[in-house]
């Protein structure tokens, strides 16, 4: 039985992942916010040790073998540039641990797992365009810690190939989900479509093909790559 720990896997993307993966045969275990201890288990990465409680926890429902780790779970919130300073500097702290930080400690315990097994594993991290084009003026903090996401996804995969460790990123652009809905009716709603030369924004199940495919059957080559999906909105 192959065990693959899944972020954030209970709504969006995370769930069409999970369903994508479980369809291949994987036996995906979840995390939730407030998980229901079965499907998901709960960890609120905003506390700095719920990452470390969350990998011990998934260490012993594998077995102790993890095979691949996703790194999908995210905070998207406004951060205006004129709120008090407080709520401005919290709002960086929170997006920051849960979309970047709590990743690199997961990613940290996968990478440590696998060299004590000697057996390699992957790594997928599930970034944003925003990475690469910035986003909007109330979002420097998301913009910031997908831009880490992928700097470290880099680090990753240059540091640890040779021990069969492979790390894959996806930028998705805008996808069909509640996060993204509320974020396209703030931001102007259909209009904001016109700059997706697709036409539409990405469906969760999209994204999902390209998590699984990271997880499975990429090519050792491919380790380090960033994959775009966005609706050619940024191409480079």
């Amino acid at each position: 039985m192959t065990y693959i720990l899944l972020t954030g896997s209970s709504r969006g993307i995370g769930k069409a992942a999970r369903e994508a993966l479980e369809a291949r045969g994987l036996t995906v275990i979840g995390h939730a916010t407030k998980g229901d201890g079965t499907r998901e288990i709960a960890a609120d990465f905003t506390d700095p040790l719920a990452a470390q409680a969350l990998w011990e926890r998934a260490l012993e429902i594998s077995g102790g073998e993890i095979a691949a780790l996703v790194n999908n779970a995210g905070l998207f919130a406004a951060n205006p540039l004129d709120g008090s300073d407080i709520e401005w500097l919290d709002g960086w702290e929170d997006t920051l641990r849960i979309n970047l930080t709590a990743a690199a400690q997961l990613s940290r315990f996968a990478v440590r797992h696998w060299q004590e097994r000697g057996t390699g594993g992957r790594l997928v991290h599930v970034a944003s365009r925003a990475a690469y084009r910035g986003d909007s003026p109330a979002h420097w903090h998301y913009a910031a810690a997908k831009g880490g996401m992928v700097a470290m996804h880099k680090t990753i995969a240059r540091a640890y190939a040779s021990e069969g460790i492979f790390s894959f990123a996806i930028t998705p652009g805008f996808v069909d989900t509640a996060m993204a809905g509320d974020y396209l009716e703030s931001r102007g709603g259909a209009g904001l479509l016109a700059d997706i030369p697709l036409g539409r924004v990405a469906e969760p199940e999209e994204i999902a093909a390209v998590i699984a495919f990271c997880a499975l059957d990429a090519p050792a080559s491919m380790t380090g790559a960033v994959i775009d999906a966005n609706g050619a909105s940024f191409v480079r």
